[in-house]
């Protein structure tokens, strides 16, 4: 008689797995098994229907509880189908080849159930050549979100509009200097490939970008240190244009500051440019697949703060290439008019026909 209140075990646990017809069959089978055995073992009728009493009130406790954990898990996957939509606007995907590059990019939110943070990235193709932004918006949550949207967005009409990369970045602050109150600002690294061979960037305030050739990996520090972007009113400082040679082969890798200021349980700082060097192929999904697991298996599964990677390498042109470049160019020769001195030899064969 003393054990047979465990019985509301059952019902009350499958509240947090079942529907409400799970929860009332569970407890139904709960109460039945309580009359069998108190009747059994001789129980006081009063105790017994106290027990069985209490096993209903849990059981129909359960089934309201289970009911309204549905419409909490309903409410979540519509808004977490909300995020994403939102996360797709505003960090549009980006293809595997954009240009004459490949690309690849890693993005987590150290708010996994909104699926979008305060980190920011894009890759355009522009008139003036590739272009792409990596940056940080300080502070988290929604406020984060609206300024990363209001980076954006800047970024993708100047990138198309300004000719020279620096009015890009001079469109951003202006952008950002109405819109943002003096305490916020935004971390960025804004690159540009105008022509062959040569890669423009312009650091504001971020992370240097590691720059990969063949096994090296180098950190573009910049020549001019410059503030972030939405305070340069206050610095008076601004940002100049580093160029880098960027041939057939070479990565460049823009990264957030939740990836370098990862910590383990050590509180040891993830070793970035160790890991790069260790990882990198010639496929940059490749790379950043392996930098991302072992990024995880760093922090121990969770990251405490939103955590972005854009790999960009330009590959060698392959000799299938050429040739069918070749063979177009050869195509184009035979489909002019001829020469005069070929008309000459067709009027002589003819001649002598």
């Amino acid at each position: 008689m003393h054990w047979l209140p465990l019985l509301a075990v059952g019902p009350a646990l499958a509240a947090a797995t079942s529907r409400p017809w799970g929860v009332l069959r569970i407890g139904v089978l709960a109460v039945a098994l309580g009359a069998v055995l108190g009747i059994r073992g001789g129980a006081p009728g009063r105790e017994l229907a106290i027990v069985l009493s209490a096993l209903v009130a849990v059981t129909l406790a359960s089934s309201l509880a289970s009911v309204l954990r549905g419409r909490r898990e309903r409410v979540l996957a519509a808004v977490r189908s909300v995020a994403e939509a939102a996360q797709h606007a505003l960090l549009k995907p980006v293809p595997a080849t954009v240009g004459q590059f490949q690309v690849a990019v890693r993005y987590s939110a150290a708010a996994a159930e909104a699926r979008i943070g305060g980190d920011l990235y894009a890759l355009v193709p522009t008139p003036y050549g590739v272009r792409l932004i990596v940056g940080d918006v300080r502070g988290k949550g929604l406020p984060a979100v609206g300024t990363a949207a209001l980076v954006l967005g800047v970024f993708r009409e100047a990138a198309y509009d300004e000719p020279d990369l620096l009015e890009v970045v001079a469109r951003i602050e202006r952008s950002l200097a109405r819109n943002l109150g003096p305490d916020d600002f935004v971390t960025a690294v804004v690159a540009g490939y105008p022509q062959d061979g040569r890669m423009e960037v312009v650091n504001c305030g971020h992370a240097p970008p590691l720059l990969v050739r063949a096994s090296d990996v180098m950190a573009v520090e910049p020549t001019r240190p410059a503030p972030p972007l939405g305070l340069g009113a206050l610095t008076g400082e601004l940002p100049s244009l580093q160029v880098l040679p960027f041939t057939d082969g070479d990565q460049l890798l823009l990264y957030t500051d939740g990836v370098t200021e990862a910590r383990n349980h050590s509180r040891e700082f993830y070793p970035l440019v160790d890991r790069v060097a260790r990882h990198v192929s010639d496929e940059p999904s490749h790379t950043l697949a392996a930098l991302h697991d072992e990024l995880l298996a760093h922090v121990g599964g969770r990251l405490h703060d939103d955590a972005a990677l854009l790999l960009l390498r330009k590959p060698a042109v392959a000799n299938s290439t050429s040739a069918a470049d070749h063979q177009a160019s050869a195509g184009s020769r035979l489909a002019s008019p001829p020469k005069r001195t070929n008309e000459a030899a067709v009027d002589v064969r003819c001649d002598s026909n």
